[in-house]
């Protein structure tokens, strides 16, 4: 690999420097390229989580490398948030293919600006050009060995799975949720569940992510136990994502499921689907959940615990993020603010208007006084504009979407810099 001289080397640690200035923004680039070629890491929050985190630990990893020591090569391998991604493609299933696009299509758009920012940065044509050369021989050795590492990571998760009980439950679930022809008895039987029985299925996440399945696990059993059911059936989703069924003959009490969610440990959250029977039930309460959580994952204050049917409206009505965004904020107007004072008197709203607007239950709920819940919705009408009985269902919505989805709902798509 050609090196770099010593002059040549100034300007590369110049081009990383500014480089690391705009990383948000070459990120922003390369999470779209990689987005638009890869579409099912775009589908799924824990897979989005961690498509996001490998490619800015690599950009980082290079440009830093580069601004440090620009004159040598930047060490081979990848770093673990890329090796976690490569894991968690194979424990859903999904091929080597969709791995090296993605990665081929984020080298190539990090190239493009840097060879922007170089082009802007250095002023000598003949410079530019060995520049270039240099940095595109960094470039590809360090993409070529991270990407060999992953695929590396890959064959050994492949190989772990197909030696153990983990791949069986894996391949047995995905069947089912496939709607494959695999007939109930023959799937319970491998799985040790009752398909029979009604389902309501859960899907954990830790916030912040991290290695988290032994918590998330816990947490589980812990709704299990709170249902009154056997030991949850469950499966790895992702390096902080799991999801589990709980079998009962009955609904569940939400109540306990609250209260179980309490012991868990910091950091854990978790949605539930709305129970349903059978294998079809299986299936539907699963994609009901995973509906839920594509949603509640993008807000890090939400509830610990969220049953679909607490927020079965804001799914149907949270799919398109742009759509979503303008409906909040031009139906609330200065009310959909991101300052606490204005989101203390957009909570109190919401719950006023959950209660009918009844003061003294909304203060009881809010464990607060009658009065200062009248004055905070007077507060919370004046900034509205207009009674909120005007346009009662539209003002519900639009507060219990911002409460669900918090205020990552109020960025859209538009908003971003292309």
């Amino acid at each position: 690999m050609q090196t770099a001289s010593m002059d040549i080397a100034v300007l590369l640690r110049r081009v990383a420097e500014q480089c690391l200035a705009e990383a948000d923004d070459i990120l922003a680039d390369v999470d779209a390229a990689i987005f638009e070629v890869a579409p099912v890491l775009a589908e799924d929050p824990t897979l989005t989580a961690e498509s996001r985190a490998s490619s800015r630990a690599n950009v980082l990893r290079l440009l830093t490398a580069v601004q440090r020591r620009p004159d040598e090569p930047v060490p081979r391998g990848a770093p673990l948030e890329t090796l976690d991604l490569a894991r968690t493609l194979v424990r859903r299933g999904i091929e080597l293919e969709v791995l090296v696009q993605s990665y081929r299509r984020g080298q190539n758009t990090a190239w493009r600006r840097w060879m922007d920012i170089a082009a802007a940065t250095v002023e000598s044509r003949s410079d530019l050009v060995e520049l270039l050369q240099v940095s595109s021989a960094l470039m590809s050795d360090y993409a070529d060995g991270a990407l060999d590492a992953a695929i590396t990571r890959m064959h050994q998760e492949r190989q772990d799975l197909l030696s153990g009980e983990l791949a069986r439950r894996a391949e047995t679930i995905r069947l089912l949720l496939d709607s494959a022809p695999i007939s109930a008895d023959r799937a319970g039987r491998r799985l040790d569940y009752d398909l029979a029985a009604r389902h309501t299925a859960v899907v954990l996440w830790a916030d912040p992510p991290g290695e988290a399945h032994g918590v998330l696990e816990q947490s589980a059993e812990l709704l299990a136990a709170a249902a009154h059911a056997r030991r949850p059936l469950t499966l790895p989703a992702g390096t902080a994502t799991l999801w589990a069924w709980i079998a009962t003959r009955h609904t569940p009490d939400w109540e306990a499921l609250h209260e179980a969610m309490t012991h868990a440990a910091p950091g854990v959250r978790a949605v539930l689907g709305p129970p349903r029977d059978g294998v079809t039930g299986f299936r539907r309460s699963h994609s009901a959940a995973l509906a839920a959580h594509r949603l509640l994952a993008g807000n890090p204050d939400g509830d610990r615990l969220t049953a679909y049917h607490e927020m079965e409206v804001v799914a149907l009505a949270g799919h398109d993020e742009e759509q979503t965004s303008e409906f909040i904020t031009s139906t609330l107007g200065p009310l959909s603010g991101t300052d606490p004072a204005v989101a203390t008197l957009r909570a109190t709203l919401r719950v006023y208007l959950n209660e009918g607007g009844n003061a003294p239950r909304t203060a009881e709920r809010l464990h607060t006084h009658r009065n200062t819940v009248l004055h905070r919705v007077a507060r919370a009408e004046a900034m509205l504009g207009y009674p909120p009985a005007e346009r009662r269902l539209a003002v519900s919505l639009a507060l219990e979407l911002l409460h669900r989805l918090g205020n990552g709902a109020l960025t859209t798509r538009a908003a971003r810099p292309e």
